[in-house]
């Protein structure tokens, strides 16, 4: 089934999962995103309906900078995923979106946010950011000339608070004799108004470019709205012949979720444009999605939605038969495993054992520097702000529980033997600033594992629970 089109915008994945792009083969869609400095990165997602998405594999296995902003399309039977880092351009590509995927080919061009584009002729382009575009070899994997500039974006009032003008995301969609570039501008963070959606169009695609007479086709127009900073929107169309826009936005009073990827219905009009449910009045609906995070550790792979901060390769653990191991790193480096939580307010749950001089911790982290949690060391559970240990409990046995609740901000420390009973740590953190406005970087708060000194730290069982509607209090939105 297709998606309601009665409500805007739909949370197709709540959670950190920013810069969308999706593109559908058959009855079959496609959708990657950005990945920063986690790897592995570039997690493909895979869908039948729009709504309900799986995760299928990572594209990308070795460290090559700082992933944002990725395009993710299929030409001529052979998938395509085109991303910045390290300021230039990259492609990978593989037969099934699955992978195996190609190791990362440097395009040797600047710029973001990528957008793959074929004229009538079979030419192929890269669109870029700040109205940018560079012509493709065929096959995709090398630039051909030098950069030019195509489209100066669309001018919106300049009273409306933005992070800035920022021209990225062009995203081209052919239909009916137009090629339209949908584009964000205004900044992905900053003031809860300054994203948007904007589109062009031009019956060639070397332009002229005539902005959309609806732009912006998706904006916040008031911090008071339930999303904020909503933008960079990629078109998609279904096999019945509907459209949708799939973007992202932060969630009002829960940026530390991150940027989260929404959708919503598109209509086109009689002159040949398209407007968003937003534009046309229809009423909101309540996030759709169940993401499994919980964790037997049983496969001998790590589950997809598990990934390392900051690693150049992923290496260091060992895990199967009910158990996870994690090398133990000096307390210098921070490299986390992590995964996205997706809840108002959640707990994470963990059984730790430690080998001698070693500490197996769980936590919340942002980034290094920005990491709050509690820990065990084969005589103690601790709790923890960074390098700094808060509270020492002494404790008999070698295996103990570590668990982690999260009460809209709010955390509170937990350890116990099996998992019924309860002893709260007296620390606890409050932790709404861990966001990019405050701590910079466009990343989120994510639950973390991760083992400190010279030997290993054994997880099992680790346990992800929502508990929205249990411990929040009304919020009145």
């Amino acid at each position: 089934m297709t998606p309601s089109n009665t409500g805007f915008p739909i949370a197709i994945l709540p959670g950190d999962y920013p810069d969308p792009s999706v593109i559908r083969v058959g009855d079959d869609y496609y959708m990657t995103h950005s990945s920063f400095d986690y790897m592995p990165g570039l997690l493909v997602w895979h869908s039948r309906n729009l709504t309900e998405w799986e995760p299928i594999g990572h594209a990308v296995h070795q460290h090559v900078g700082c992933i944002m902003a990725p395009e993710i399309i299929w030409y001529d039977g052979l998938f395509y995923i085109y991303f910045p880092a390290a300021r230039t351009n990259w492609v990978v590509t593989a037969e099934s979106p699955a992978g195996p995927w190609s190791e990362p080919i440097n395009l040797h061009v600047g710029m973001i946010d990528p957008g793959h584009a074929v004229d009538s002729e079979g030419n192929r382009y890269l669109f870029l950011s700040d109205g940018y575009r560079i012509r493709l070899a065929a096959d995709g994997l090398s630039t051909i000339g030098e950069l030019e500039k195509v489209y100066e974006g669309w001018r919106y009032p300049s009273e409306w608070r933005t992070e800035g003008f920022y021209l990225e995301s062009p995203k081209i969609t052919y239909r009916n004799g137009y090629y339209y570039m949908t584009c964000a501008q205004g900044g992905t963070a900053g003031p809860a108004t300054s994203h948007m959606i904007i589109s062009a169009r031009s019956e060639s695609i070397d332009g002229l470019w005539e902005n959309s007479p609806y732009n912006p086709i998706v904006r916040t127009e008031s911090r008071s709205e339930r999303w904020w900073s909503k933008g960079h929107g990629t078109l998609v169309d279904t096999p019945e012949g509907d459209w949708h826009v799939i973007y992202h936005a932060y969630e009002n009073n829960y940026a530390t979720l991150g940027r989260q990827t929404l959708m919503e219905r598109v209509q086109w009009e009689e002159d040949g444009w398209f407007r968003t449910s937003e534009q046309l009045g229809a009423s909101d609906l309540p996030p759709t999605g169940d993401i499994a995070l919980s964790d037997r550790f049983e496969s001998d792979r790590l589950m997809p939605h598990w990934h390392f901060y900051g690693r150049s390769a992923v290496t260091g653990y060992n895990v199967g038969e009910g158990k996870l191991e994690l090398q133990g790193l000096s307390a210098e480096i921070v490299e986390p495993l992590l995964c996205i939580p997706y809840h108002h307010a959640y707990e994470a749950i963990v059984s730790v054992q430690v080998e001698a001089n070693t500490e197996g911790r769980l936590s919340l982290f942002y980034k290094p520097g920005f990491q709050c949690g509690v820990g065990f060391n084969g005589t103690h559970v601790f709790s923890f702000r960074d390098r700094y240990r808060s509270e020492y409990t002494e404790i008999s046995g070698s295996v103990i529980m570590l668990r982690i609740v999260n009460d809209c901000h709010d955390v509170d420390l937990y350890y116990g033997s099996d998992g019924s009973n309860w002893n709260k740590l007296d620390h606890g953190y409050e932790m709404s600033g861990f966001h990019n406005n405050v701590l910079g970087k466009f990343l989120s708060l994510r639950i973390a594992l991760d083992a400190v000194g010279s030997g290993k730290a054994s997880f099992r069982h680790f346990i992800y629970n929502g508990l929205d509607g249990n411990v929040c209090p009304e919020e009145g939105k």
